[in-house]
């Protein structure tokens, strides 16, 4: 990779340190790497996205153009059309796993929030995972699908007057402004609870040995090491004037990044994935999970309510900690293209048609614009 330095606008740091189960050999979550010293000179492009049917994400023709013109190797790679097929793979899944039935309220409160749209970043990458190791959809689709009703409960909860208070999400009244913040918080639960059972009972054609894996690495992902650490450090931190860029990077890194790595690793089992295919793919998860946090944290800023489809500028409101806050906008934008491009020099070495579907999605999450 090309090196250029940065001056000294940012110190160095490291992901915080969390060990893999992998059985070959440990991967610490402290995935060593100085972005600001190997941040690449050249300037990101603009994409613009806008929004899927069944999905809130969608993309123009010129978007895809920009896309085909960034992916010379593959240029028969259908981004849009691959997005609205799994999305809508997704979304009828999710329907059929959380039908309505007594007590209605309980479960018209899931839905609610389950199936109100939403990129379905997270069960995508579970499933192009799934894929890129040579396993079929079926394997993970239950997987995919605990791993958006886990996000969906942390976006519920994180909502709460207690938590973000907030108002809007995904273009809609937060759950507990229809329901009650008693029966928000239930359903967030519920959706936590049934997340397991629905991964251990209805995922087929696996052994049993990886299915076990699997749930573990996802109750790792969203407990004390994983995405509750993220949110406590977040809500400590709303008003501080010490925080740095490692203290930052630990809330990103598991409020947000461990449950996105948590949907490309659970992929990559359920798929069949040798340990060091899973370990390579839990790096490349890592990153863009990142990358995730570091352009949401732009998008905040420099977006509408309208535009998000959830409250602009909140964070700002709340005194939090960003990047932007910290280093400023184009320097954000210049460590997000850094985190995209050593993302996508992790899937060099895989089959290019099918490590296509994970290139492109690290680039949409990289030039999202809601």
């Amino acid at each position: 990779m090309a090196s250029v330095s940065l001056g000294s606008w940012v110190h160095c740091y490291s992901i915080f340190n969390q060990a893999s189960r992998s059985k070959s050999f440990l991967l610490p979550r402290s995935l060593l790497f100085n972005p600001l010293i190997n941040l690449s000179s050249s300037t990101p492009k603009a994409h613009g996205f806008t929004s899927l049917p069944s999905i809130s994400a969608v993309f123009t023709k010129g978007d895809i153009a920009k896309e085909e013109v960034q992916h010379p190797q593959n240029p028969s790679f259908d981004f849009k059309s691959y997005m609205i097929q799994k999305a809508t793979t997704i979304n009828l899944a999710l329907d059929s796993a959380v039908p309505l039935r007594d007590p209605v309220k309980i479960y018209e409160a899931k839905r609610y929030s389950l199936l109100a749209g939403g990129k379905r970043v997270r069960p995508v990458l579970c499933l192009a995972s799934c894929e890129l190791v040579g396993g079929q959809e079926s394997k993970a689709l239950p997987a995919a699908c605990s791993v958006e009703m886990i996000h969906t409960m942390s976006l519920i909860h994180d909502d709460l007057p207690c938590m973000d208070n907030d108002d809007l999400r995904r273009g809609k009244p937060t759950n507990h402004k229809v329901f009650g913040e008693d029966i928000a918080v239930l359903a967030g639960d519920a959706l936590l609870a049934f997340a397991f059972e629905h991964v251990a009972v209805s995922t087929v054609g696996v052994s049993h040995g990886r299915i076990v894996r699997a749930i573990g690495e996802l109750a790792k992902s969203i407990g004390a090491e994983g995405l509750v650490a993220g949110q406590v450090v977040d809500l400590n931190s709303e008003g501080l004037t010490d925080v740095g860029l490692d203290h930052l990077e630990f809330i990103h890194v598991h409020k947000t990044a461990a449950l996105l790595e948590a949907a490309v690793v659970l992929g990559a089992i359920l798929g069949g994935g040798c340990d060091e295919d899973v370990e390579r793919l839990r790096k490349f998860a890592r990153y863009i999970g990142l990358l995730f946090q570091v352009v949401d944290d732009i998008l905040d800023v420099t977006k509408s309510s309208k535009e998000l489809g959830k409250t602009a500028g909140k964070d700002l409101l709340a005194d939090k900690v960003t990047y932007p806050k910290l280093i400023g906008i184009q320097k954000s934008r210049k460590f997000a293209e850094k985190l995209r491009s050593d993302s996508l020099e992790l899937l060099q070495g895989f089959d290019p048609e099918k490590a296509a579907p994970l290139v492109a999605l690290a680039n949409y999450i990289a030039y999202r614009q809601n």
